[in-house]
């Protein structure tokens, strides 16, 4: 029989069920019985049968789909919460879809309309800033939606994340206490990073040390962009002790400017870095970073969204703060 001619109907007949029965296991395995289920389930992988989600076939209106957001997977931590994501998720019967903005807010909404119109269970969402519109669409869509990689006090739905504050106040305390008294942050022009710079800037100047030398390059990141962005920090200011970079590629970058200017880290400069890529503990010399578990990041998030679907009694808590370390290393 021809994949593309097959019916629900035909299914059902093969099974020996209702057209309804298929309709439930398609949509909501485990309300059927499991010799019925896997009765139908036999006769959709004979007969080849994939069912038209978009034409509302199903007894449920669920698409057994969620959507994801993010500014770019050419960053790792990004490709490992959604990998995390991803896991759980599928465990739970459901697919991912994603979609890339760019760093971009307008095509953030664009993708935001693009994945309601396309009937979505569920949204996650990177960051807590967006377009004044996303919020009161989302909420009238009521679409079980996660923020992640930021926390808010007052989420659209839920948020799972950290402190992107409370990082770069936690590096400033480092540095402070290893003596730097001259600072400098170097981080892609975003939104979370510039909350870290926030942080930064703001534990800096209560422990009286002066203001903090920025460089912004434009997402995302790259280790040229580390290296340069360090070398116009140091034109600024020369006598720099101490530079935290908005993520691990711009530390890199900026390990690289201090050997091809022969600064010794940390003597001449220590550098802290975000994100704890596996490169960071490998590189020369390791790299101190902010410890983040990306991908359990991601599988919070997938717990929360499982739960939700499966319309479990809400857990209540809207606001899952994942925490974050200091890896301290040699180079700060």
């Amino acid at each position: 029989m021809n994949a593309t001619k097959v019916l629900m109907s035909d299914v059902a007949r093969a099974a020996g069920v209702a057209r309804v029965t298929v309709s439930r296991v398609l949509s909501d395995p485990d309300s059927v019985a499991p010799a019925t289920r896997a009765a139908v389930q036999e006769a959709v992988a004979r007969l080849g049968y994939v069912p038209n989600l978009n034409a509302g076939t199903l007894a449920s209106s669920r698409s057994r789909i969620v959507g994801a957001i993010v500014p770019t997977l050419s960053n790792a931590w990004f490709a490992d919460t959604m990998d995390g994501l991803s896991q759980v998720l599928g465990t739970a019967g459901y697919q991912l879809l994603l979609g890339q903005t760019g760093y971009d807010v307008d095509a953030e909404e664009k993708l935001v309309d693009a994945f309601i119109g396309r009937r979505v269970d569920a949204l996650v969402l990177t960051g807590t800033s967006h377009n004044a519109g996303i919020r009161s669409k989302l909420q009238k869509a009521g679409i079980p939606t996660v923020e992640c990689w930021d926390l808010c006090d007052d989420p659209i739905d839920m948020v799972v994340g950290f402190s992107n504050e409370a990082t770069g106040e936690a590096v400033a305390a480092h540095l402070l206490a290893r003596g730097c008294r001259r600072f400098g942050f170097l981080g892609a022009d975003e939104d979370r990073a510039r909350k870290r710079l926030q942080g930064y800037r703001s534990a800096i100047a209560r422990a009286g040390a002066g203001d903090v030398m920025v460089q912004a390059t434009a997402p995302p990141s790259s280790i040229d962009d580390g290296a340069a962005g360090l070398s116009r920090l140091l034109a600024s200011a020369p006598d720099l002790q101490g530079v935290f970079c908005s993520n691990d590629t711009l530390a890199l970058g900026a390990l690289l400017e201090c050997r091809r200017r022969g600064l010794a880290v940390p003597r001449d400069l220590s550098v802290v870095g975000f994100s704890d890529l596996p490169v960071a503990a490998a590189c020369v010399p390791p790299l101190t970073t902010v410890r983040i578990d990306s991908r359990a990041l991601g599988e919070r998030t997938g717990e929360l969204l499982a739960q939700r679907l499966r319309r479990d009694p809400p857990a209540g808590a809207r606001i899952h703060d994942v925490g974050f370390s200091l890896a301290i290393r040699d180079s700060a």
